[in-house]
């Protein structure tokens, strides 16, 4: 009976380590994978905002947004994100702000501000894009986080297609390490809980 059960958890935890090993893998490919077709809008997922600026992973999503849209290749941006502390604004208007400050004009930007996680960011901008009849979106965000969002796009039924940021802060190799480790326990976290 011992021999049995030693059996029993030594292959579970195979079959754990295995799970674990291809669900980093298969984020880790995904990332790379992006579409170049038009939508309707970008859908900019929220990030932190740091006093009345946006951090350098937002300005890289925000960045791409903007360029996608000057590039006509979307029409509309949506920015997600509430508020992070008391004394800074949301993300979204954050955002839009700078947004704003690079010439998108005020009336091809919309902003979603109570989310404060990545399905909430999803849920309530598929709420935003049906409200104003945009149909197909492209969801913008780090390569490593395309994974889940995408995921979650596709339970909600949002028309999403991938557009991972073309850089990123994570450049070093275990600072890429660290960061897969964090969206693999995310994404596998997500998925119990469906």
């Amino acid at each position: 009976m011992k021999k049995w059960l030693a059996r029993t958890l030594k292959f579970l935890a195979l079959v754990l380590v295995l799970t674990v090993a291809t669900t980093a893998i298969r984020i880790y490919t995904y990332g790379s994978n992006s579409v170049d077709i038009n939508a309707d809008a970008a859908v900019v997922l929220g990030a932190a905002v740091w006093t009345n600026d946006v951090s350098p992973v937002f300005r890289e999503r925000i960045n791409h947004a903007i360029e996608l849209y000057r590039r006509g290749k979307v029409h509309k941006l949506i920015f997600t994100g509430g508020q992070g502390n008391q004394n800074e604004p949301t993300e979204a208007a954050a955002a839009r702000a700078y947004a704003l400050a690079n010439g998108v004009p005020l009336q091809d930007i919309l902003v979603e501000q109570k989310s404060h996680t990545t399905y909430e960011n999803v849920v309530n901008a598929k709420q935003l894009a049906d409200a104003n009849n945009l149909k197909k979106v492209l969801i913008v965000s780090d390569p490593m986080h395309m994974k889940r969002a995408m995921t979650m796009a596709s339970d909600v039924g949002l028309d999403a297609h991938p557009s991972p940021t073309p850089t990123t802060k994570y450049k070093s190799l275990q600072a890429q390490m660290t960061e897969l480790a964090r969206e693999t326990v995310y994404y596998l976290g997500y998925l119990l809980g469906r």
